[in-house]
């Protein structure tokens, strides 16, 4: 049984309220109580809105995107399905929040651009994971085929991990990419220290439901976990 459940059942269900989705940090008290009782289960609002479900509320977090009745008595954590549209519930709304999220880390990845660029996707990625490797020895057939790729920081093993901290070593090498590029080859980074956003872009990764790498996150705001080849990449973008 994991740490959510076992709250709530040791602290009840939500008592929820409705929150604008554009003001994730509102003054009014109900909704600080919102917060407060997300707080019990160890997940911090981002934002709460009506969702496309009757009687039930979006609730973004920095651990993903849950739902709720509007009395707070069901918590819902789970994916819901839209059987007439054939698609799924969370991934549609997740989409234009991880969109706008994106667009204010922009200049903190490391880039590997395509000469004739027509697609950047970003990558959370992880320097020791199997397929995050694979994904970097495509590399060069990416950016060939027009697609740039922008890395961001998610160490799987969380903030006291080796990799967090090999992670800052990159983002703080005087060339990251070099650095970004040993470190996928399995050699050791050179220590090196600065103000970095790995933490920033950790925790956003979280906040997205992301749990594994490699995590692609389309120019829609769509997310695709693990590794994609070229080809099935290229059939994704050109979906949207």
């Amino acid at each position: 049984m994991n740490k959510l459940m076992l709250a709530l059942i040791a602290f009840g269900l939500i008592n929820s309220a409705v929150v604008n989705a554009n003001n994730p940090a509102p003054e009014n008290n109900d909704y600080q109580q919102v917060q407060q009782q997300f707080s019990l289960l160890n997940l911090n609002v981002k934002a709460i809105s009506e969702s496309p479900v009757a009687d039930l509320l979006q609730v973004f977090t920095d651990k993903g995107l849950y739902f709720s009745s509007k009395d707070g008595r069901f918590f819902v954590d789970g994916k819901i399905y839209d059987l007439t549209k054939r698609e799924l519930v969370n991934d549609s709304l997740m989409q234009p929040f991880i969109k706008q999220q994106l667009a204010g880390i922009t200049d903190q990845g490391i880039l590997y651009k395509a000469k004739n660029e027509k697609y950047i996707i970003d990558v959370f990625t992880d320097p020791t994971c199997g397929y995050c490797r694979k994904l970097h020895n495509d590399m060069q057939a990416y950016n060939d085929a027009g697609i740039s790729v922008r890395y961001l920081a998610f160490p799987r093993g969380g903030e006291q991990s080796a990799t967090f901290l090999q992670m800052q070593h990159i983002w703080c090498s005087k060339d990251s990419k070099a650095a970004m590029n040993a470190a996928k080859r399995g050699d050791k980074v050179a220590p090196a220290m600065c103000s970095n956003s790995v933490k920033q872009q950790y925790q956003l990764g979280e906040s997205f439901g992301i749990s594994g790498t490699p995590a692609i996150v389309l120019p829609s705001g769509r997310l695709i976990p693990g590794y994609q080849p070229l080809a099935q990449l290229l059939a994704q973008l050109k979906q949207g």
